[in-house]
Order: C-alpha cells, then sequence, then structure tokens
C-alpha cells in the first residue's frame, strides 16, 4: 500500500498498543486524519501530558494526580483500611472495583515475580507493603489477588515466607481469592465471578 510517510509512521505507532493488530491501526490513522482540529489538538495534549501529570501512590502504587500524595481511595476514610487486596496491575484494581463486590484498600506490585521474564522481587512494590504492615495499629487482612499461573504462585509464595521471615505474621491474615474466575485472569474476569471470588477467600 503507498501511503505518506507521516500515515506510515503513526499506523506503526498506534499497532504497538495492546490489541491493535496492523488493520486496526490503519482504521484508527484514518480516522485520526479525519478527525476535527479540536478534537485532534485535545488529543494531541493528552498524550503530551500523561506522563507530567500523573504521579504513583505513595501508599498503595495506584496511579494517581500528580498534586497528590495519595490515591482517592486511600484518602477514602469510609473503606476498611484494615483489609488490603494485593494486586500485580492497576488493571486489576480497577476491575475488582468495578464489580462493586469489595470495600477495602489496595496494594498495587507492578507485576509479578518471573525471573525468566527478567522480574525479580526488587522490581517490584513490596517494600512499600511490608512497610504499611509493621506501621499498622490493627491486624490486617491481605488479600491475595495474584494471577493463578506460576508468577502469581511465585509471588504468593514469597509474600508468605516474607512474612514469616520478617516476623509479621502475628500482625495479618492471608486470604487468597477462591478459584472460580473462568477466564483465570483478573483483569479479564466478570463481575459476577470477581464478586463471588472475594466472598469466598480462603485463609492461606
Amino acid at each position: 500500500m503507498i501511503l505518506p510517510e507521516a500515515l506510515k509512521r503513526l499506523i506503526q505507532n498506534i499497532s504497538l498498543l495492546p490489541g491493535i493488530g496492523e488493520n486496526r491501526a490503519t482504521k484508527l490513522a484514518f480516522f485520526l486524519l479525519s478527525a476535527n482540529e479540536n478534537y485532534l489538538k485535545d488529543f494531541r495534549n493528552n498524550i503530551a501530558d500523561i506522563k507530567e501529570n500523573t504521579d504513583i501512590c505513595k501508599n498503595c502504587g495506584a496511579i494517581t494526580d500528580k498534586w497528590k500524595i495519595e490515591c482517592s481511595t486511600c484518602l477514602d476514610r469510609t473503606r476498611n483500611h484494615t483489609s488490603i487486596c494485593i494486586v500485580e496491575e492497576y488493571l486489576d484494581m480497577l476491575t475488582i472495583e468495578q464489580s462493586g463486590g469489595y470495600g477495602g484498600v489496595y496494594h498495587i506490585l507492578w507485576g509479578a515475580i518471573s525471573p525468566i521474564n527478567g522480574v525479580f522481587v526488587g522490581d517490584l512494590n513490596f517494600s512499600k507493603l511490608f512497610e504499611r504492615i509493621q506501621e499498622s495499629d490493627s491486624k490486617l487482612e491481605l488479600i491475595i489477588a495474584t494471577n493463578p499461573n506460576i508468577e502469581g504462585e511465585a509471588t504468593t509464595a514469597f509474600l508468605t515466607e516474607e512474612i514469616e521471615k520478617r516476623k509479621l505474621k502475628h500482625k495479618v491474615t492471608m486470604t487468597r481469592l477462591s478459584r472460580g474466575i473462568s477466564s483465570g485472569y483478573i483483569e479479564y474476569a466478570d463481575n459476577l465471578s470477581l464478586v463471588n471470588a472475594i466472598k469466598e477467600r480462603k485463609e492461606i
């Protein structure tokens, strides 16, 4: 296909997005090419500002506005702050929130232990979690919501061993979601499956 260089580059950039193949990228590029100039200006500004205007919550690791120290979930005093749901990714947290079946707070690890993929303990957000446990005046429930695969199991095993090693076991109860999530991954689970998985969680 003979295309202008600028359009080729745009298609290439779009095709690098998750779940977007070349055909889809081409359609999206042509949509942008014919879009209203005000829309394009707003779109360009939002892309340019995404890194500059967001930050990571100093408490749980969630994405938040640049000017906030903590995210809105951590700041919400109506939530149960003695219940911490540990997830691999921010999208997992969003999925659980959308289910409406959980009223506690979260901790985002930003991945799972996977040496074969170059992801090690030091690459993940564990240190702040242990700090939260140590500083808590109340006993906490840690709900392990990692994905049910090798990486998720390795992450859960590390957490369990490290809590024992750091002598924090008296400060926490550890539970994990039941195995009723049909998709196998939190991000793709339907609301009903997630609500049931949270309700039927088992102590480790």
